[in-house]
């Protein structure tokens, strides 16, 4: 059954209360039985992002010591040398691109790599804080929908809410999002790939202060041209539109001088495109400001190690969460036992943690065996660390 309640007149948030008989053992075992498919699907896809991470770590590594050793650093940015024709190049300067950006919808232009176009819409958003208890041999959800609106940059779909009536939103914006792109983007004579073009990401708002309102039915208000009668009190419907950029590649007398970038990639011809290690990498390398070549390798080894570590973090939670997953059905079968039930749970966990360890190290050092043997080897023995120390507590708890 279903029990709604309003709270004041403007109907802003209900509850709902649903029920359903509790679960038979059969049931609570079958869907038991579910979870143990995922948790293996899951068991499964730690070992593949464990080993891949390492063998995609090392070579890496060795790709940018590589890099390292063969980069040529140029002498100048505006003279293109053909003895460095097919070499890695370090090279430091200005961005610079041959026409500006436009939006001639809201007379904006700037000299810039990117221009982007963001555009909010005041929608209503739903939020549900559920909670379950037994009752009279049931089980019951409370769920309470609270509504709000708020400044979204993508359409909330409201026939999706539990109650659309009174918070119902329009199903498209009519002006939409975009980012613009130069077409050519250089640092002294060398054209960037798309690539490096890529990796000139760091967005900065642009203040719209210096400008005019565009049209009628647009208001300048801050950063924001709004499309509201009232952009103090919007309505659901309207809309705001901010800007974006990122790579000033001109001088601007609001903005300041042109962004420096330092790259590192293959010089071909006037071009800077991907340079291909021996280890089967891509080095293609932008980074905001003037660095040295040692500087830029650092940062890259860097975020290699970083990234390397993220991976084997999510790995491991991959194992845990699926050996927690497969092992659920003991659990399930001392559940009408409330004390056995509670000493299973924390057994179960403690034995997930030590096999998810013992089960990423081990995984780890095969990932190693080919490039370093004797490591590999160590984070084998310790690999058993984990299971050992688990079995020596449980010994003791047996013969007491």
């Amino acid at each position: 059954f279903q029990q709604f309640s309003d709270s004041g007149s403007s109907r802003k948030e209900h509850v709902k209360v649903t029920s359903e008989p509790k679960p038979g053992f059969l049931e609570r075992l079958s869907e038991t039985s579910g979870g143990m498919l995922i948790g293996l699907v899951t068991f499964l896809l730690a070992f593949y992002v464990l080993f891949t991470n390492e063998g995609r770590a090392l070579r890496t590594a060795k790709s940018l010591d590589e890099g390292l050793s063969l980069v040529v650093p140029l002498d100048s940015i505006h003279s293109i040398s053909q003895q460095n024709e097919g070499r890695l190049v370090h090279l430091a300067g200005a961005l610079s691109t041959s026409k500006p950006l436009f939006d001639p919808s809201y007379g904006l232009s700037i000299q810039a790599v990117k221009l982007k176009r963001n555009v909010e819409m005041y929608q209503w958003v739903e939020y549900e804080d559920s909670k379950e208890y037994e009752e009279d041999g049931e089980v019951k959800k409370e769920t309470k929908y609270s509504y709000n609106t708020e400044w979204k940059s993508e359409v909330v779909n409201s026939r999706n809410f539990d109650r659309e009536i009174g918070h119902k939103n329009p199903s498209a914006m009519a002006v939409e999002s975009f980012t613009a792109v130069s077409p050519n983007v250089q640092v002294g004579s060398f054209v960037l790939s798309k690539g490096l073009v890529d990796k000139i990401d760091d967005f900065k708002q642009l203040s719209l202060s210096h400008l005019e309102d565009p049209h009628a039915d647009v208001t300048r208000r801050e950063n924001y041209f709004y499309h509201s009668d009232n952009p103090r009190r919007p309505e659901v419907g309207d809309l705001r539109v901010s800007f974006f950029y990122a790579g000033l590649s001109g001088d601007d007398p609001h903005l300041g001088s042109a962004d420096r970038v330092t790259v590192i990639a293959r010089q071909r011809g006037d071009q800077l495109v991907p340079y291909h290690t021996k280890f089967g990498d891509v080095l293609e390398i932008l980074h905001p400001g003037d660095l040295s070549v040692e500087e830029v390798f650092q940062k890259e080894q860097e975020s290699n190690t970083m990234k390397t570590w993220a991976l084997r973090a999510a790995g491991w939670l991959s194992m845990f969460v699926g050996i927690s997953l497969m092992t659920r059905i003991f659990y399930t079968l001392v559940d009408w036992f409330p004390v056995v039930r509670d000493l299973v749970n924390v057994g179960l966990k403690v034995f997930a943690v030590c096999v998810a360890s013992s089960l990423s190290l081990l995984t780890i050092s095969v990932g190693w065996l080919f490039y370093r043997p004797l490591w590999a080897l160590l984070l084998m023995l310790l690999s058993a660390v984990p299971i050992l120390v688990a079995r020596s507590r449980v010994l003791p708890k047996k013969q007491q």
